[in-house]
C-alpha cells in the first residue's frame, strides 16, 4: 500500500509558530524513514493553529532537509495566483530538488472573504476562471503551448529536466470531472467532505481522458490518531476534536489545545453532537484498526494511495501515529 502525509503545520497551545514550522520539517523526515511516498504542506491563511500560509516556501526549507521523500504543496490555491508564477515557483523547486517536487492545486480560498480580497481582489471572477488557469498551467509546466497562444513565446524559467508533477485536489463533482477531462491525478479529501466520496472518485476514473496514455491516479485523504492502545488514541484526539469545536464557535485563538484542556472543557450536548459527527471522518485506534480501516477505505474508494492528516498537540504523539502506521503498512 502507497501512504503519504498531508500536514497543515498546525500550532499547538503554548507553541510558536517557528516550533510548529519545524515540527513540519521533523514529520517530513520521519516521513522519509518510515518509506511514506510523499509529504504535501497544505497553504492557509490568517487561520488561528496553522502556520504556514506559503507551501513553495516551506518545501524549500524541507527539500533541503530531506533526500528522497517527494514533496509538495496540498494545495497551492491557485485562484489566489497567476499560473505563470506558480509554474515558475515550483519549476525552480524542481531544479533543487530533481524528481521530488509535487504540485497539489484546488480552487478554495483557504481563509477569510477578507483574506481572499487581500489575496486576488476578485475572487470569484478567479473561481470562474479555475478551468482555463489549470489549462495554462499544465502548459507553463510541460513548456508547451500551441505556435499561435498569446503565451508561445515565453517559458516559466528555469525548466528542470523533470516537470513538478500536478495533481487537482478537490471533493466534489466539478473538481473530479475537472481533473478527469485534463487527464490529471486527482486528490480527494475525504477528512473533510460530508458527501458520498466514492461516487466522486468513481466519476473522475469513468470519464478519465488523457492525450499522453496516462492512467487515472487517485489520492484520499483521510483524517488518522493512531496509538498504542485505542482508548490512548482516543484520549489525544480530544484535542483536534476541542479544537474544531473551539473553530466553528470562533474561539480557536490559543491553537491546538492539550489534552488535558480537551478533558477538563464543559462540552455542551451541541458540541457532543459535532464532535460525533467529526468522528465519522476520522480514523482513531491502534494500529490494527487503523490498518484495517485504511485497507476498507482504500477499496472502497479504488484509491491508487492514501494521505494520512494527523493533528495532535503534542508533536511526539503525531510522529509516533505515523511510526505506528508505517510499521503495519509499510515496514
Amino acid at each position: 500500500m502507497k501512504l503519504s502525509i498531508l500536514d497543515q503545520s498546525p500550532i499547538s497551545s503554548g507553541q510558536t509558530a517557528k516550533a510548529a514550522l519545524e515540527a513540519s520539517v521533523k514529520l517530513a523526515q520521519i516521513g522519509e524513514e518510515y518509506k511514506y511516498t510523499r509529504y504535501w504542506i497544505a497553504e492557509h491563511h490568517d487561520l488561528p493553529g496553522l502556520a504556514c500560509s506559503a507551501p513553495e516556501v516551506m518545501l524549500g526549507y524541507i527539500g533541503a532537509r530531506t533526500n528522497q521523500i517527494r514533496i509538495g504543496s496540498g494545495a497551492i490555491l491557485l485562484p489566489n495566483y497567476r499560473p505563470y508564477k506558480v509554474a515558475e515557483t515550483h519549476h525552480l523547486l524542481a531544479t533543487l530538488f530533481p524528481n521530488r517536487i509535487d504540485l497539489g492545486i484546488g480552487r478554495s480560498p483557504g481563509g477569510s472573504a477578507e483574506v481572499s480580497m487581500a489575496l486576488s481582489k476578485n475572487f470569484l471572477e478567479a473561481v470562474r476562471e479555475f478551468p482555463q488557469a489549470v489549462k495554462e498551467l499544465k502548459g507553463f509546466l510541460a513548456n508547451d503551448f500551441a505556435s499561435d497562444h498569446m503565451y508561445a513565446k515565453i517559458t516559466a524559467a528555469p525548466l528542470p529536466q523533470t516537470a513538478p508533477e500536478l495533481w487537482l485536489l478537490g471533493m466534489s463533482k466539478k473538481s473530479a470531472l475537472l481533473a478527469a477531462e485534463n487527464g490529471l491525478p486527482y486528490a480527494y479529501a475525504d477528512f473533510m467532505s460530508e458527501t458520498n466520496g466514492t461516487e466522486i472518485v468513481k466519476l473522475y476514473y469513468d470519464n478519465f481522458t488523457s492525450e499522453h496514455n496516462a492512467k487515472p491516479e487517485t489520492i484520499v485523504a483521510v483524517s488518522v490518531i493512531c496509538a498504542e492502545t485505542t482508548e490512548k488514541a482516543e484520549k489525544l484526539a480530544l484535542s483536534s476534536l476541542l479544537w474544531n469545536v473551539l473553530m466553528a464557535k470562533g474561539e480557536a485563538r490559543e491553537g491546538i489545545p492539550s489534552v488535558e484542556e480537551a478533558e477538563s472543557y464543559p462540552f455542551t450536548t451541541k458540541d457532543k453532537e459535532l464532535i460525533m459527527n467529526m468522528k465519522k471522518n476520522m480514523i482513531i485506534g491502534n494500529p490494527q484498526e487503523v490498518r484495517q480501516k485504511l485497507i476498507e477505505i482504500k477499496t472502497m474508494y479504488r484509491a491508487t494511495e492514501l494521505m494520512l492528516l494527523t493533528i495532535t498537540h503534542e508533536p511526539k504523539d503525531k510522529w509516533r501515529s505515523y511510526e505506528l502506521i508505517a510499521k503495519e503498512l509499510l515496514c
